[in-house]
């Protein structure tokens, strides 16, 4: 099991993403399920991952290094995911700027670990 350690200033993240943070980094192992999962109600940079991520018919992040097991290649300024493999080899490649439009945020799944 690989366990990965977070450190977050309270002020300044949601009692959501906390909880993520906490669960990921307690259960980051190959056979890692979701406990419960949500939809998106507005725009952040992790929703516009996730938006990727599942375009290319992933969960998230953790789906997708289980999968693939290789590094992700992200855009160095903004952080958003830059290029994904999909299952069938083929690949997506992302804009820089935001994809996610506000019209399809609410389709975006959110996995609770």
């Amino acid at each position: 099991m690989m366990r990965t350690i977070v450190r977050v200033d309270d002020s300044t993240i949601s009692h959501t993403r906390r909880r993520q943070i906490m669960s990921c980094s307690v259960l980051l192992d190959d056979n890692a399920k979701p406990k419960s999962t949500s939809r998106a109600k507005q725009w952040t940079g992790e929703i516009e991952n996730l938006y990727r991520f599942q375009q290319a018919g992933y969960r998230d992040e953790l789906e997708y290094r289980q999968v693939k097991q290789a590094q992700i290649d992200r855009w160095p300024d903004t952080g958003f995911v830059k290029k994904l493999q999909r299952r069938d080899n083929t690949f997506y490649y992302y804009n820089r700027k935001r994809e996610c439009e506000d019209r399809e945020v609410h389709k975006v799944k959110v996995y609770a670990y």
